[in-house]
C-alpha cells in the first residue's frame, strides 16, 4: 500500500488551542490528522510516555466502557504518511483523523463529570475542557472570517507589507490594480498554500517575481509615466489621497495588459518551470527582447528555490 503525503502542515506551524501546540496536517486525499505523539502533547502527557500511552489509558478501566464505536473506528484506522521536510526514521509517522481530539476531550470531560477518572486521568480531562474551549473560539472566528470574506483580506494585507519592501515605492499604489488571482497563481505554481504564513516566509520570492513578470516587462516609457502619476506629499512619499481616488481611475492599459497576459500564462501552465519557459518564448517573441534572466532556479518539481 503506497504512503500518503502530506500536502500541508509542518512542525514548524502546529496548531495552538490554548497553551498546548500540536503539528497538524493535511494529506493528499484530504484527510486533516494528528500524528499519535501530538495528542498526548495536546493532552499534557509527560514526554517520557510511550507513543502508544494515550491508546493504552483509553483501553483500559472504566474509560474503556465509555468508547464510542466512532472513537474506536478512529483509532483503528490510523493513516501512515510521509512527513514534509523530515528524514531518516522521522519522515514517516502515523496520523489520526484530527476530530479524535475531540471525541476524546468530550469523552473525558464526560467521565470527569461521573467522577470515574482516576486523579491523573482528571488531569487530563482538566486540560481537554481547555482545548474544546479554544476549539470553540477558533471556530467561531473562523466562520465568520468566512461567511466576511475576511480570511482572504488578511491574505492581501499580508502581501501587501511583504511587497513595500520589494516594490518601488512610486510603483506601490499601482498593486490596487493586481487581482487576487495573480498571487493564488504565483502560489500553486509553486506548490505553496496560499496562507498567511506561507506569505510571510517567501517575502524576497513573492517581490522578485512582481518585479520580474510585470514591472520590468512594461515599456521604459510606460513605466516612467506610472511613477509620475504617483503625487507626492511634501516628504516626498505617495499620498493617502492618491489611494483611495485610485479605484476610481481606469487603470495603465499597459500594466493591465501585462497582469492580464501573465495571469493566463500561470493558469495555463502546471508548474513554475513550465510557466516561466512560456514566459520568456512570449516576450522574446512580442517585443524581440534579449535573453531573460532567470531570477530564481527550479525544483524537480518545477517550483521555485529560494536559495539566493
Amino acid at each position: 500500500m503506497d504512503i500518503l503525503k502530506a500536502i500541508a502542515g509542518a512542525n514548524d506551524t502546529p496548531l495552538q488551542l490554548g497553551d498546548s501546540t500540536l503539528e497538524c496536517y493535511v494529506l493528499e486525499d484530504g484527510s486533516r490528522v494528528f500524528s499519535g505523539n501530538g495528542l498526548q502533547k495536546a493532552l499534557k502527557f509527560p514526554g517520557s510516555a510511550g507513543g502508544s500511552a494515550l491508546v493504552k489509558m483509553l483501553n483500559a478501566g472504566k474509560l474503556s466502557e465509555k468508547l464510542t464505536i466512532d472513537i474506536i473506528d478512529k483509532i483503528n484506522n490510523r493513516k501512515e504518511f510521509a512527513r514534509p521536510g523530515s528524514g531518516g526514521r522521522l519522515s514517516k509517522t502515523y496520523g489520526y483523523d484530527a476530530t479524535l481530539l475531540i471525541d476524546i476531550c468530550n469523552l473525558l470531560i464526560q467521565c470527569r463529570e461521573q467522577g470515574i477518572l482516576t486523579p491523573k486521568q482528571d488531569e487530563y480531562a482538566r486540560t481537554a475542557q481547555t482545548i474544546i474551549s479554544s476549539v470553540a473560539k477558533v471556530g467561531i472566528i473562523g466562520l465568520i472570517d468566512e461567511v466576511t470574506g475576511y480570511q482572504h483580506q488578511r491574505e492581501k494585507d499580508e502581501l501587501q507589507k511583504i511587497l513595500q519592501a520589494y516594490i518601488a515605492e512610486d510603483l506601490l499604489p499601482w498593486q490596487k490594480r493586481f487581482p487576487d488571482i495573480f498571487y493564488r497563481e504565483l502560489f500553486r505554481l509553486n506548490g505553496w498554500d496560499y496562507t498567511l504564513g506561507s506569505i510571510k516566509k517567501r517575502p524576497g520570492v513573492i517581490g522578485t517575481w512582481t518585479n520580474k513578470l510585470i514591472y520590468e516587462q512594461l515599456p521604459p516609457g510606460v513605466l516612467k509615466e506610472l511613477k509620475e502619476r504617483t503625487p507626492k506629499s511634501a516628504a516626498g512619499n505617495a499620498t493617502a489621497r492618491y489611494h483611495q481616488s485610485l479605484t476610481e481611475d481606469i487603470g495603465e492599459p499597459n500594466l493591465s495588459a501585462q497582469i492580464n497576459k501573465t495571469v493566463t500564462l500561470f493558469q495555463l501552465s502546471d508548474n513554475m518551470a513550465h510557466m516561466w519557459k512560456q514566459f520568456k518564448k512570449l516576450q522574446e517573441r512580442q517585443a524581440g527582447q534579449e535573453q531573460l534572466d532567470m531570477p530564481f532556479s527550479f525544483d524537480e518539481n518545477g517550483h521555485t528555490k529560494d536559495d539566493k
